[in-house]
This record gives C-alpha cells, structure tokens and sequence, in this order.
C-alpha cells in the first residue's frame, strides 16, 4: 500500500490544514461577528464574553487536530489512547478554566450569556466547517483485502 501526500488524502500535510482552514475560517468569522454584536448589546461585558469564548472554542477545536496530526502513522491503539487523554484533559482544563472566571471575575465584567451562546454558535459552525472541509477532501481509504 502507498500513501500518497496531497489535498486528497488524509495522509498528506495539505489535507490537516485543509481540515484546519475548513473549521477555523467560518469559526473566527462568527466569532468575530459575535464579538461585535455583543459588544454592541451587552457593552464591554459582552465584548469580554464572546472573546473569550471565541478564543475557548478556537483553542479547544485546534487541539483535537493537532492531536490527529500528531498520532495519524501510530498503532490505532496508541492513537486512541492518546486521543482520549486529550479530551479529558481539555475538559478538566476547560472546567478549570471556566470555573476560574466565574471566580476571579465579576458578572458586569464577562457576560454569562453572551459567552454561552456564542460558544455554543462558534462550536456549531466549527463543526460544520470541519465537516464540509473532510467531505471536500475524498480521503483515500484502504479497503481491505479480498480473498
């Protein structure tokens, strides 16, 4: 079996930053969208909350990919090792993260709301974005041998 390198496959670095530019371009325009119209409804707390969720989201997505890249040519054990301790690890992080603002910052400094419904749109639209970019790439995958 020969791994080929280029846009359509998996196997090459062309396809990762596909994935990547396929979720992070529609991420951050929402994102930036969001920013703007909370800081428009909600004044500066508004602004504070879908900037940090905007940063959340991105960060949290970007590392799930790296994460792929990184483990792609493992054995499919380690890589789901690997992938596992990634995801529990940016949950921990993330309610460690979260549970640090709510402390360490007052409710008219970062709004509540406007951080929820914009991660919860960035998240959607990252997903989304990821999802588009894997179909547009037509990975080559192995069939498996017939007798």
């Amino acid at each position: 079996m020969s791994k080929r390198s280029g846009p359509n496959n998996l196997d090459g670095r062309e396809g990762d930053a596909s994935l990547w530019r396929g979720a992070v371009i529609p991420a951050s325009v929402i994102a930036l969208l969001f920013i703007v119209g909370c800081s428009f409804f909600r004044g500066n707390a508004g602004f504070w909350g879908s900037l940090l969720a905007g940063f959340t989201v991105i960060l949290f997505f970007s590392v799930h990919l790296l994460v792929s890249k990184v483990t792609k040519d493992l054995d499919p054990m380690a890589t789901m090792a690997l992938a596992m301790f990634s995801y529990f690890a940016k949950v921990i992080l993330m309610g460690a993260f979260l549970l640090i603002v709510t402390k360490t910052t007052n409710k008219a400094d970062v709004d509540r709301t406007s951080f929820a419904i914009s991660a919860l749109t960035i998240t959607a639209v990252w997903l989304g974005g990821e999802i588009r970019a894997f179909l547009r790439l037509k990975p080559q995958l192995p069939l498996p041998p017939t007798k």
